[in-house]
């Protein structure tokens, strides 16, 4: 059987299959598109900048 086409042309996929032991499988599959990535990133970058912001105020009204 082969895997289906991917939604977008530029869709990266990744797969994990861990042994445990003990008969305990870990499986967890990932699917990102470039766009995605960069919009996960300016989400993080604005978190972190408020962080930096709201950090340096409550520093300055001590």
């Amino acid at each position: 059987m082969t895997p289906p086409a991917p939604a977008l042309p530029e869709e990266m996929r990744a797969s994990l299959h861990l042994d445990l032991g003990h008969g305990r499988l870990l499986t967890a599959t990932a699917r990102a598109t470039p766009a995605g990535l960069i919009a996960a990133a300016i989400l993080v970058s604005s978190v972190l900048l408020s962080a930096a912001v709201l950090r340096r105020i409550s520093a300055r009204a001590r």
